[in-house]
């Protein structure tokens, strides 16, 4: 799914969603439309919303364009784990001992699996390797290149 796929389908999602919003909320999108003395503040916070969703999506296909899948589900898993910890650390909001043990799990785990991934980089050429991290500053580039032959 390209860019233009992606910026070509946000017109027909909010045509879709539009009805479903309309008989679930009822009057209350009509009324929040309706706070402000012109349209124009509410459009901006759509078209804004908008805007964050796509960059959003753009990221993610940078980010797994750049390294792979499964990376980006470890980055994914250690966001939530250290929200939690920060949670618990900033607001000293309680954590039950499961969800600490599972805390604690998730950041072995993701620890683990960069030291893996630094093994696997540090192998010699000519190794059997699985995904590696791009070498080039092309390879950075997203939606560029096709995947790569050795890249899972």
């Amino acid at each position: 799914m390209g860019i233009n796929t992606v910026y070509y389908m946000a017109p027909f999602a909010t045509m879709i969603l539009a009805v479903p919003a309309m008989l679930l909320e009822g009057n209350g999108v009509l009324e929040w439309l309706h706070t402000h003395q012109t349209l124009v503040p509410s459009l901006i916070i759509i078209f804004s919303s908008g805007v964050m969703a796509f960059c959003l999506n753009f990221s993610i296909f940078y980010v797994i364009h750049s390294t792979t899948a499964v990376t980006f589900n470890v980055a994914g898993n250690l966001k939530v784990a250290v929200a939690v910890l920060v949670s618990w650390m900033i607001f000293k909001n309680p954590i039950p001992a499961l969800n600490a043990v599972g805390c604690g799990i998730t950041l072995l785990g993701c620890t683990f699996y960069g030291y893996v991934r630094h093994l696997i980089s540090q192998q010699l050429p000519g190794t059997p390797r699985t995904p590696r991290t791009p070498r080039g500053r092309m390879e950075l580039l997203p939606l560029v290149n096709d995947k790569l032959d050795d890249k899972v």
